[in-house]
Order: structure tokens, then C-alpha cells, then sequence
């Protein structure tokens, strides 16, 4: 599934309800795009990722939630499972997709512009793990990428995430 897009903002995807969302929706906003799953020793960062959302939401920030069951099948779940766990034991109301494939032949359009962007370290490619984190400029380009062992309350996400707010 490669794509010769540069912006997220020309994809189209379904959200855990199933309606298509255009990315274009969130043109002019920062988004911070994550790779999820439920049943991960990572999981308890959606508490930082709600956090972030409440936070900065009314200042630009979209945080994007992206179900994933490639790494040992930690998102079993249907749309309906999944939808119930986090919003049952995270309280998530930002946005949250269908399941998708980050890696491989199948790797969904989306993670083939984000894993074009290299990390810190100047490594870019496939994504390591569950809760692999990348910030997008309003105008739909990847502007920095956090490994999954960055939290989402780390010290260089939030000063990424105040650098970037649109004005």
C-alpha cells in the first residue's frame, strides 16, 4: 500500500466508528499521530496521551489514535472492543481509527509518509513498537518522531508539541 503523498492531509481513513475521515479535517492543526494497542505493556500512556489531548486540544493540538495488532497481537479487539476499553479505562475522547497495519506489505498509506521521518537519532523506517509517536506541522508534514519509550509527559513531546501549536 505505498503512497506517493507527502501530507497526511490527502488520505482518507475510517474512524473505530467506521465513517470515513478525511486527515484534510485537520489541515491548520498540529497532529500527533500514535500507533495504539490495548493489551501492551505501553497502554498506560493513554493517560498522557488524553492528557495531551485536554491540554492543548482548544490550542491546535489533534491527538490521532491508530489501533494496531502487529506487534504480538497486543489489539485483539473489534472497533466496538476497543472503543469500549479506552474510553472505559482511559476516559479517551480524542479521535481513534481503525485498525491499521504500520509495517510490511500492508502497511497502511498513512505510516508510509509518517515512517519516512527519522527519529531523533536519524533512523527512520519501520515502526518499532506500540505507542511509536509522530508530530505533523498544520500543513501535513512530519515534523519530529518520538520512539515508544517516549511518554507522552516526556520534557522534548511537550516542547515539541508548545514549539509547534499554530498561532
Amino acid at each position: 500500500m505505498a503512497t506517493d503523498a507527502t501530507s497526511i492531509h490527502h488520505l482518507e481513513l475510517a474512524a473505530l466508528t467506521g465513517a470515513p475521515v478525511a486527515l484534510s479535517t485537520f489541515r491548520g492543526r498540529l497532529v500527533l499521530a500514535v500507533n495504539v494497542a490495548s493489551r501492551c505493556g505501553l497502554t498506560p500512556q493513554y493517560t498522557g496521551l488524553q492528557s495531551l489531548h485536554e491540554r492543548y486540544e482548544g490550542r491546535g493540538l489533534a491527538v490521532l489514535g491508530f489501533p494496531c495488532n502487529q506487534f504480538m497481537g497486543q489489539e485483539p479487539g473489534s472497533p466496538e472492543e476497543i472503543r469500549e476499553f479506552c474510553s472505559t479505562n482511559y476516559g479517551i475522547t480524542f479521535p481513534m481509527f481503525a485498525k491499521l497495519d504500520v509495517n510490511g506489505a500492508n502497511r497502511h498509506p498513512l505510516y508510509g509518509i509518517l515512517t519516512r521521518a527519522a527519529d531523533d537519532d536519524g533512523r527512520a523506517g519501520d515502526v518499532q513498537w506500540n505507542f511509536e509517536k509522530f508530530l505533523v506541522s498544520p500543513d501535513g508534514t512530519v515534523l519530529r518522531r518520538f520512539r515508544p519509550m517516549t511518554s507522552p509527559e516526556a520534557p522534548e513531546l511537550i516542547a515539541a508539541i508548545e514549539d509547534n501549536l499554530p498561532a
